[in-house]
């Protein structure tokens, strides 16, 4: 069986799904004898994204934010661009700072919300491609099939193996490996799951293959048969065939199925175009002043162009059960994305921004710490670096003009210019008369500072 149903990271969240779907089963299982997959697998789909819609409205008010603050991080990317010096370094990093905590936006917040997501949707998706691995009901209609194709098995080993399964398709033929690996070592619960997988990816040639070679198995293979067609059965296709499969076949026929080929030809279409209204409703990033787009914005165009193709180049290869999966993962993305925009429009941004805040003010608080410390630090240090710059040119120009001064007192003043003497006198009396010049400042700053000490007293004596 496959690795989520027996072990690996994914196991905790496949089997919770696994008990949804196959809960999802036995209510269909209510009202038809069997339960049509294709109808499980939407079912499921609108339940999954539901219990992740609170995940969802975190990505997409990180997403709205972040269309507000990105033309403000771009502008300061291009104030410090081509400037490689720590200080410059230094300034950009705290100014990007000071906006990131201006919104109460986390940088990494949107990688927590996929990295969050990820395993879900993989998990999701093994469900969807595997059925019967997670669901009792329909695992139950291949245990006499594979009973017998195992007893054969077991009679003739790997070279029944390679004859019993010759020529199926990709999607069966990818699991022959993991069943001469379990054969070989004699896991013969295994075995008898690697059949079942084999089985459940098999499309109508495969089928008729297997009758042919094991007639004495004729009645169980075409029983077996019957019996996923009904549970496969979805809008008159078969949705364990993928469309070029039915493709090849039906143009391979003289009696062609138009209305059959134009049915599997939207599995693909549709999913193309649903995943490009999907991401047309995705809040989209804004230029800045200038009207250029960031690299990460462009990026994100560029995916946006691809994803709708290559979802239907996909969709065209594999089962059309994947297909009707990820049409319906995409239909339900985007009713919850036009509610989410909806109420996210109602919200004013200050308003988010403000909330964003008050939480982050919230855990500096109990954390024993200021409100904003963090974000007037960033603003004090990037102060701090423009007056250490400012002091430094004042010292510079202070250096500068006391040259100047000097140069021309000893021209005035020195009886004769260009002796030693001479020079040594000038030092002298220019360093006396500047220390005259300060000491008379210090004693004006003194006595004003003692006036205004002295008004404030009388004042206070007044009342």
């Amino acid at each position: 069986m496959l690795l989520t149903q027996t072990g690996g990271i994914l196991k905790p969240f496949a089997m919770i799904m696994s008990w949804i779907m196959e809960g999802i089963f036995w209510f269909l299982h209510l009202f038809m004898e069997y339960p049509r997959t294709g109808i499980a697998i939407i079912l499921f789909t609108i339940i999954m994204y539901v219990l992740m819609l609170p995940l969802t409205v975190k990505q997409q008010k990180f997403a709205k934010l972040s269309s507000k603050m990105n033309p403000e991080i771009q502008e300061i990317q291009a104030k410090y661009k081509g400037k490689k010096d720590q200080e410059s370094m230094q300034k950009m990093q705290l100014e990007t700072q000071a906006v990131y905590q201006k919104y109460g936006v986390n940088p990494s917040g949107s990688c927590i919300q996929l990295l969050i997501q990820m395993p879900i949707l993989f998990a999701l998706y093994r469900v969807v491609s595997n059925i019967p691995a997670y669901v009792s009901l329909v695992k139950d209609y291949f245990t006499d099939l594979v009973a017998g194709l195992y007893s054969k098995i077991q009679a003739g080993g790997s070279d029944v193996v390679a004859k019993m399964f010759e020529g199926f398709n990709s999607n069966s033929a990818r699991y022959l490996s993991d069943l001469q690996k379990n054969l070989d070592s004699g896991q013969a619960l295994d075995v008898q799951n690697n059949l079942i997988d084999i089985l459940n990816n098999a499309n109508d040639k495969d089928w008729s293959l297997l009758s042919e070679r094991f007639p004495d198995l004729a009645a169980s293979v075409d029983s077996t048969h019957q019996a996923m067609e009904k549970f496969n059965s979805f809008l008159g296709l078969n949705i364990a065939n993928s469309p070029s499969s039915v493709i090849s076949t039906e143009f391979a026929s003289d009696d062609k199925n138009w209305l059959l080929i134009i049915g599997v030809l939207m599995i693909p279409l549709l999913s193309a175009v649903t995943q490009w209204i999907n991401t047309k409703l995705m809040p989209q990033a804004q230029s800045n002043k200038d009207g250029q787009e960031g690299t990460m914005a462009s990026s994100m165009k560029t995916m946006n162009t691809i994803m709708p193709i290559m979802s239907a180049v996909f969709c065209f290869s594999l089962p059309i059960g994947l297909g009707i999966y990820w049409i319906a993962g995409s239909v339900v993305r985007s009713v919850i994305q036009i509610v989410v925009n909806k109420r996210l429009d109602k919200i004013d941004v200050e308003d988010m921004i403000k909330a964003n805040l008050d939480k982050v003010n919230d855990k500096r608080r109990k954390a024993g710490l200021p409100p904003q410390q963090i974000s007037t630090n960033a603003t004090i240090s990037t102060k701090n670096l423009e007056a250490k710059k400012e002091k430094t040119a004042e010292d510079k120009a202070r250096i500068a003009q006391d040259i100047k001064d000097s140069t021309e007192y000893y021209n005035k003043n020195a009886s004769k210019p260009g002796s030693l003497a001479s020079k040594a006198a000038m030092v002298r009396q220019y360093n006396e008369k500047n220390n005259k010049e300060n000491k008379d400042k210090d004693n004006q700053n003194s006595k004003t500072e003692e006036d205004q000490k002295d008004k404030e007293d009388n004042k206070k004596v007044k009342k």
